[in-house]
């Protein structure tokens, strides 16, 4: 699948201990690939998006990555000379700040994070000029929520009626300008391409943020209290961790093998369009299928399926505005690079408890039983899976 494209090369994860990044450093790891981490020190005092536990610290993913580099995204300097240092094939950015209530709390520094450390890592990029392929991770809810029935796809309007929607947003638009006046023009010569993408509501073992619906009804689960429900009503496209991160390798792989095919004997003969590289690096969105967007309510009572327990809702007078509906189209996904969902709902939520439930029977503080839980769902996924990669 991935194994050739990734094993040996140079992988730069930016908030990598985070939950989606140490899912994805692990993953890497496992395809052979050399990680470095880029991310602010795991400790609640200078990071606002650290948990205890943490996944990242649970797995002792600091012991298996080439370098683990502590750092602030916004800080330009810094990432120019990590980027110097270790020429990394691939970037897969996820520094970020991605917690939408938090952003109504703290929305400069939402902003600031999101569009600064986004600019940051463009620019040293630019200044760099060596070859490297740069996935870009932003969010569904980049898009203007309208609050319609039918999916919003990648040509849809941009907007965000909260500040994190709206950085997330505004950085979209800034690696749209970079690419176009930067990285596109002198492609040959420099061999950088950047792609945004935009993923769903992600689930899965290892995510303790605050205000979201798993970790909060683990929390509630693991304390006997009934999980409290936020916004019952509220419609979103779940979908496991290991999904999105499949789309992004994938796309990187497939970035990587087209790019390859830019050799100078065909620079004269062949134009970036030929080769799909400006499809490549446009949005794209890596949902689930249609039926596993579910609402809140019934994302709750199939996790009770599996870790039985009881349920109220969390009534919150004058709570911040969250967007009622929220859905995704993957066409372009499907058709342009040949991905599709694996795991319905019912298996990314069994999966998910799986994890938990297995991870405070007998793993917690063992970092070997976390890794090779993770391990063992990342092979349960890739077990099958059949993307192709090929020219």
């Amino acid at each position: 699948m991935f194994e050739d494209v990734y094993c040996g090369k140079t992988v730069l994860v930016t908030g990598h201990t985070g939950f989606k990044g140490s899912w994805l450093s692990e993953w890497l790891c496992l395809l052979g690939a050399k990680v470095v981490g880029f991310s602010l020190k795991p400790d609640p005092t200078t990071d606002p998006c650290y948990t205890s536990p943490s996944h990242f610290d649970e797995l002792g993913l600091r012991e298996q990555l080439a370098e683990h580099v502590e750092g602030d995204i916004r800080d330009l300097d810094h990432i120019t000379r990590t980027m110097a240092k270790h020429q990394p094939d691939f970037v897969f950015h996820l520094a970020a700040q991605p917690l939408v209530l938090r952003a109504y709390k703290e929305p400069y520094l939402t902003v600031e994070t999101n569009v600064t450390g986004t600019l940051s890592l463009l620019e040293a990029a630019r200044c760099r000029r060596t070859p490297c392929i740069m996935i870009m991770i932003t969010t569904d809810k980049v898009y203007e929520n309208a609050g319609w029935l039918h999916a919003y796809r990648e040509p849809d309007k941009l907007g965000g009626h909260d500040t994190y929607s709206a950085s997330k947003a505004c950085a979209e638009l800034i690696v749209s300008s970079y690419w176009h006046s930067f990285f596109r023009p002198r492609l040959r010569e420099w061999g950088i391409t950047v792609t945004p993408v935009r993923g769903g509501n992600v689930i899965g073992g290892g995510d303790w943020a605050e205000d979201r619906i798993v970790p909060d009804a683990i929390r509630g689960l693991t304390q006997n209290r009934p999980v409290e429900i936020r916004n019952r009503h509220a419609t979103r496209p779940w979908q496991h961790v290991l999904e999105l991160l499949s789309g992004y390798l994938h796309l990187g792989a497939l970035i990587h093998r087209r790019r390859g095919s830019l050799s100078a004997a065909e620079a004269g003969a062949r134009d970036i369009e030929r080769t799909s590289l400006d499809e490549l690096c446009s949005p794209f969105n890596f949902g689930p299928y249609l039926p596993s967007n579910r609402s809140v309510g019934a994302l709750v009572q199939e996790i009770l399926k599996h870790w039985p327990g009881t349920a109220t809702d969390k009534s919150m007078p004058g709570a911040p505005r969250e967007a009622g509906k929220l859905n995704l189209a993957i066409d372009k996904a499907y058709h342009t690079l040949g991905w599709q969902p694996k795991w319905t709902f019912e298996q990314a939520i069994e999966h998910t408890i799986a994890w938990y439930r297995e991870f405070y029977a007998v793993a917690r503080g063992q970092p070997a039983v976390v890794q090779a839980l993770t391990q063992r769902q990342i092979r349960a996924y890739t077990e099958g899976l059949t993307y192709s990669v090929g020219d």
